[in-house]
């Protein structure tokens, strides 16, 4: 059977048409011996420790099981319910991602409220907007830190009328024990059930408030219909089908290590609700500076990351190889045979044998360093190098590469484990109509497409009816084809006569040269994660004459080049940056990446900056996205060395 049929056909428990709180209920009670949950310990001060969950030993792990969780979720529920939540109310969770981040959302859905997501790094103002404009009654904050931010804006908060926090407070703030402590004291059965059952599938789950880098923040209204339907359709491609076999699958067996915020729709599903559905135990890392001993700590079967990560994870291996018995040289050597193995269609006995050594040498013991029980990864959020993902599939660390938005809960798209496709995004998951509107491609992304090549068109159960409290841009977002309402994301991508999907481009980032040529930034960006040297790029140009690029060096790469040839290189960033004989290094991995595009692509000039793209510094979006626009403010004046004054604008 063709496995898109066998898709459609599969069906099990988990796979349902019920809110989620219905959901998890049955899931606790299938999974109640089971390990629900893994926490670290030495990590936070919980106000639920240690009467409600018992700690973790400093450096060790701890586990919650499913009936524990249960019986938390139930009596938080009923803590909300005491503290004033009611049927449609929006509480805001604002923390890391750990596990009283999960427990507070399933809390509040159980309650027959919904929950609005705001990232751990949000500012006052971004707060206020975000619980202001949702009208939440309430906010869980993580600790004193988030709570003053919420103190400052306070006041403006009309609806506003409770706020606790997941660590005990050093003041008068409510601790989420004291809530626990409500609910236990209130909880009755049968009004709980009573709360879940007047709940419906089409009711609000959650306002998820895209980044606001091209504007005011807009709270896209998820709900339980849009995320079952998402979960439904990850299960029907990542489930333990028959026609699967021993493939990995997302079972009771499976360990999640969550680390991606929360508050983002990506790990919302493939690290929340699907494996909460299926039994499954989220482990939840200390943070994502962590990972290197988090993975090692919880042994881990699979995870979700965007691209930056994954480029950041790779890093990391080839620091460690550089550190270890295995030369540079014999590491260099096995990527290069792990990447050929997995995009030779027909290895010989040579490759294949070549790769087993390889393997030997190098690839288990990078298996071993991030526990040993890696399945597959899921990566999602951006584009990922087909390069670096065809390295890890090479390395025995499939990474399952998909595409969504948080408007459609998020997946549209994602490769399967049996047949993926490196460079694509997989064919689309199940009840999933896409089509494309050509006129939004350029003429160079169509000459270059065996199939269809324009803006992404997308229709299915997923996607999102609107924006909260924005008719004109709900309306926006829609457009009518054929009598049929289709949902525009905003990104440019080929349908390839397999099926499967190759994204492209957002629409609103292709460069447009002086020459009238279209340049896809993406790609070239992307060109430049499998290399040593560059830590970080970003190619400009729209409206110039030719391609150039903003690139951060990988000091530490730059330092060991040095060393190596008995340079000595200056202490500062800066100056490093301008060192010459560090830019003609460099050069010579533009001149690598450049070799794969078009003359009119490729990178004629290039500036290094010392000032890595963060979060912190409001160069890159909770979600590790680029914000092009405040690059592009940060170093208008080395975008201005490059092209002349009067031709260069921010």
């Amino acid at each position: 059977m063709d496995p898109r049929d066998a898709e459609r056909e599969y069906d099990d428990h988990v796979i349902a048409r019920q809110t989620l709180s219905r959901t998890f209920e049955d899931a606790a009670e299938r999974h109640a011996d089971s390990p629900a949950q893994a926490y670290k310990g030495g990590v936070y001060d919980r106000s639920l420790a240690p009467e409600v969950v018992d700690p973790a030993p400093d450096g060790g792990v701890e586990t919650l099981s499913y009936d524990a969780l249960r019986d938390i979720v139930r009596t938080l529920a009923a803590g909300f319910r005491d503290l004033g939540v009611t049927a449609g109310d929006r509480v805001g969770v604002f923390a890391h991602t750990r596990m009283e981040w999960a427990q507070c959302d399933l809390a509040v859905l159980a309650a027959g409220g919904a929950v609005t997501t705001v990232y751990a790094s949000s500012s006052p103002a971004q707060i206020a907007h975000l619980l202001g404009d949702s009208g939440a009654v309430g906010v869980v904050v993580e600790n004193d830190a988030l709570r003053q931010r919420v103190r400052e804006v306070e006041s403006d908060l009309d609806d506003l009328e409770f706020v606790a926090t997941m660590d005990t407070p050093s003041d008068d703030t409510r601790p989420l024990s004291a809530v626990y402590d409500r609910g236990r004291d209130a909880f009755d059965p049968d009004a709980y059930q009573g709360w879940i059952d007047d709940r419906d599938p089409d009711d609000l789950a959650s306002l998820i408030y895209t980044s606001g880098t091209t504007g005011t923040p807009k709270g896209v209204a998820l709900t339980h219909r849009n995320f079952h339907a998402n979960l439904n359709q990850s299960r029907r491609r990542f489930g333990p089908r028959p026609d699967r076999g021993d493939a990995p699958a997302v079972t009771s067996d499976s360990r999640h290590l969550s680390f991606l915020p929360l508050a983002h729709v990506l790990e919302r599903l493939s690290g929340h609700f699907l494996p909460l559905a299926s039994g499954a135990q989220v482990c939840y890392a200390e943070s994502p500076d962590t990972l290197r001993e988090d993975f090692g700590l919880f042994e881990p079967t699979s995870a979700t990351s965007v691209p930056r990560v994954y480029e950041k994870l790779y890093d990391t291996i080839r620091e460690q190889a550089a550190d270890s018995p295995v030369s540079e040289r014999v590491f260099e050597w096995a990527t290069r045979v792990g990447r050929a193995a997995h995009t030779t269609d027909d290895p010989g006995i040579g490759l294949r044998a070549a790769h087993a050594l390889a393997d030997t040498l190098v690839f288990s013991d990078i298996r071993d360093a991030l526990g040993g029980e890696i399945e597959f990864f899921i990566s999602g959020g951006g584009s990922l190098s087909p390069e670096l993902c065809a390295l890890f599939h090479g390395m025995g660390l499939p990474i399952l590469e998909g595409y969504g938005l948080t408007e459609t809960s998020p997946v549209l798209a994602v490769n399967p484990y049996e047949d993926p496709i490196v460079g694509t995004i997989g064919p689309p998951v199940t009840d999933t109509e896409l089509t494309v509107d050509e006129t939004i491609a350029s003429p160079e992304q169509r000459q270059r497409c065996d199939g269809a090549a324009g803006e992404l068109l997308a229709r299915g159960p997923q996607v999102f009816d609107g924006y909260w409290g924005l008719p004109d841009a709900t309306d926006a977002a829609f457009v009518t084809r054929e009598g049929k309402e289709w949902f525009r994301t905003g990104d440019v991508v080929e349908l390839r006569p397999d099926g499967y999907v190759r994204f492209l481009e957002r629409a609103k980032q292709l460069l447009t040269l002086s020459t009238g040529k279209n340049v896809a930034p993406g790609p070239i960006e992307d060109a430049f994660a499998a290399s040593p040297l560059v830590a970080q790029a970003m190619v400009v140009g729209d409206g110039q004459k030719f391609v150039s690029a903003i690139l951060v060096p990988n000091f530490d790469a730059v330092s060991e080049w040095a060393a190596s040839q008995e340079i000595a290189l200056p202490d500062d960033r800066d100056a490093i940056c301008r060192d010459e004989r560090v830019r003609a290094r460099i050069q010579s991995a533009v001149d690598d990446v450049n070799t794969g595009f078009e003359p009119y692509e490729r990178i004629k000039q290039f500036r290094l900056v010392a000032t890595e793209f963060t979060e912190a510094n409001d160069l890159l979006t909770p979600t590790m996205k680029k914000k092009r626009h405040h690059i592009r403010d940060r170093f208008a004046d080395a975008v201005g060395d490059v092209y002349d004054d009067s031709e260069f604008s921010t």
